[in-house]
């Protein structure tokens, strides 16, 4: 019985042993089955690295593999894929998704006629032109001044000063001796004799204009037969007395200053260009200003000088501006803001198109004639413009610009980000390029660009730092060896 009871017992164990042999057994053979190839292992474990990385625009060293915040500056993170393909080592591609997120914003390169815009700041001055010194030309005593104060108007030929001069007096005398001898010659006498006699009296009457008698009072002196022992000083131009030098009672000499009238009716606007500013600035160039006296009223005038030295403590240029000033609203003193418009040819040179074929004058340039010539103010022969400005023709060509925004500059070097034509998804590549000078919202291209290229104005700095993240050549890091230091979310 005992030997019956053992038997059955080895019997059950044996055959529990078996099943779990079997069942070990069908498990690996069905892991076996299920167990993908080595090539399918291998497309698996790229699936697995086409996942999205999200990194910081500003922080390229972050990266983490699901959305968020970025955990210096808080700013949302974008995503960058690390699947490349065939791509080349410039360039990046991003989903559509990413597109958006980043707001990268495109526009093609063209050519056309860009304009620099040059704003100074400056003040109304007088027209030095036409400032004149109302003075003594004899030594005596002011026994009267018509004008009592500054800012009064007088008008050319008005009377200034009442003047008691000795010296009047014995050149009156002999005037007067002069014309008595010359009517004492005989009608015998010889004609040389009264050519002398002749050239005696014009002597002195030209000594008593220099004294400042007028020819009105030099006739009356002939035609009464007595000296005077006052002179009138008259005003020698029309405009405001902006000084008075003088009283009366007081004794003076020849050649001190009475009174100083200036003419308003011209005036002189004077500006300070920065360094920087003066390839766009041109003589004989219009310039518009505006005055905090007259807010939203636009007043021109055209440039007239610029001066060949610059300001070694503020790295400016003075240019001065002619300014008709006919209403008289423009007052001396006056703050400005000013801007020259300049319209940018080939090689960023300045080009005035109304100018082609005209004539200028190199001291007035608002003396301007269609042939050559002399100035009617000066008298100085007239120039060609081309020889004031850089070009008056307008060229055939336009020169090639992006928009300001799509440069990347580290100062030695410039990089933009053009779209790669026929790509599969969107595709970006990092270009060198050789920028000419700026106009104010573009930038003139050397070379690097072709017209139609398509370069990112937005989120360049975006697709720059998704570069750096994947150690390919960027603005940064041209060559494209970056190694990452800091904190990296995984």
């Amino acid at each position: 019985m005992e030997l019956m009871t053992t038997k059955s017992g080895f019997d059950r164990m044996a055959k529990i042993a078996i099943l779990v042999i079997t069942a070990f057994l069908a498990g690996y053979l069905l892991r076996s089955i299920l167990r993908p190839l080595p090539e399918e292992h291998s497309k698996q474990h790229i699936v697995s690295q086409q996942q999205s990385w999200w990194t910081c625009s500003m922080h390229p060293q972050i990266r983490q593999t699901k959305p968020g915040k970025c955990p210096i500056c808080f700013m949302d993170l974008i995503p960058v894929s690390s699947a490349e393909g065939d791509i080349g080592p410039r360039q990046i591609s991003f989903s559509q998704e990413a597109i958006k997120l980043m707001e990268i914003e495109t526009t093609p390169v063209e050519r056309k006629f860009v304009t620099a815009e040059v704003r100074m700041t400056g003040k109304v001055d007088y027209d030095e032109t036409r400032v004149k010194h109302i003075t003594a030309w004899v030594t005596g005593r002011i026994d009267r001044l018509y004008v009592d104060f500054t800012g009064i108007t007088v008008k050319k030929g008005d009377h200034m000063v009442y003047l008691y001069s000795p010296e009047l007096l014995e050149d009156q005398r002999a005037l007067l001796a002069a014309v008595e001898g010359s009517k004492s010659i005989s009608p015998d006498s010889s004609e040389f004799a009264k050519r002398l006699k002749s050239a005696n009296v014009e002597a002195v009457k030209k000594r008593l204009k220099l004294r400042g008698l007028t020819d009105e009072q030099i006739e009356e002196i002939e035609k009464t037969g007595q000296p005077v022992d006052h002179i009138t000083i008259y005003s020698p131009i029309g405009g405001i007395v902006i000084h008075k030098n003088a009283t009366e009672g007081k004794y003076i000499d020849t050649g001190t200053a009475i009174y100083t009238v200036a003419d308003l009716s011209k005036l002189w606007v004077k500006l300070d260009a920065y360094e920087s500013d003066l390839a766009w600035i041109r003589y004989g160039q219009e310039v518009e200003f505006t005055t905090e006296a007259y807010p939203g009223e636009i007043f021109k005038g055209r440039i007239s000088f610029i001066d060949p030295v610059l300001n070694e403590k503020t790295r400016t240029v003075k240019l001065r501006v002619n300014v008709d000033n006919s209403d008289g609203k423009l007052k001396p003193e006056m703050f400005v803001r000013a801007i020259v418009r300049s319209q940018i040819a080939q090689g960023g040179k300045v080009m005035a198109p109304e100018m082609a074929g005209k004539w200028i004058c190199p001291m007035h340039p608002a003396v301007v004639k269609t042939q050559a010539g002399s100035c009617d103010i000066c008298g100085m022969d007239l120039v060609t413009a081309e020889s004031l400005f850089v070009t008056a023709e307008v060229p055939q060509k336009p020169p090639l610009v992006i928009p300001a925004s799509a440069a990347l500059i580290t100062g030695t070097r410039a990089v933009v980000y053009v779209k790669v034509p026929n790509a599969e998804k969107p595709t970006y590549e990092g270009r060198e390029i050789i920028l000419g000078p700026r106009a104010g919202d573009y930038y003139i291209v050397e070379s690097g660009l072709a017209e139609g290229d398509i370069v990112v104005t937005n989120g360049n700095f975006k697709i720059d730092s998704a570069l750096q993240i994947q150690a390919k050549p960027s603005m940064m890091n041209p060559e494209g060896r970056v190694k990452y230091t800091g904190h990296h979310s995984h």
